[in-house]
């Protein structure tokens, strides 16, 4: 199968699928990969599936259950603020994206708990939780 993209570029595709495999079947597959590199690009770069750095197999596996755990939630949030509730069929993805809601999450949750600096006991900002290092 081809594809010729708007960009001019053009790529590609075997497949192995039986003779009787119907023409939409195939560029069905062949986008379904598409969606789990976006899923795993999204572990970790917004989920910190990456950050692991323990060496037991054990502590690794927690570690990508944990992230894509995190990922299942901020997804079921975000569908659920697109849609007000309702079952979603189609279309483009949803908005907000899963950045925003970490974000908002963050936001909500040192607002919440009222995090304080062991050091100076000043109030945490969003920037300082995420990694931002605050001057004391």
């Amino acid at each position: 199968m081809g594809e010729h993209r708007a960009s001019g570029e053009r790529k590609y595709y075997l497949s192995n699928l039986p003779p009787d495999a119907t023409l939409k079947r195939l560029p069905c597959l062949i986008k379904a990969r598409w969606v789990c590199e976006q899923a795993h690009q999204q572990l970790k770069e917004e989920l910190g599936l990456d950050h692991f750095e323990g060496r037991s197999w054990r502590g690794l596996h927690r570690h990508a259950l944990l992230t894509m755990i995190a990922y299942l939630f901020l997804q079921h949030l975000r569908f659920r603020a697109a849609t007000g509730g309702k079952r979603r069929t189609g279309g483009p993805p949803p908005q907000p994206t899963l950045p925003a809601i970490r974000r908002l999450l963050l936001d909500h949750m040192t607002h919440a708990t009222r995090l304080r600096c062991p050091i100076c006991r000043a109030h945490l900002t969003l920037g300082s939780i995420m990694g931002v290092p605050k001057q004391c």
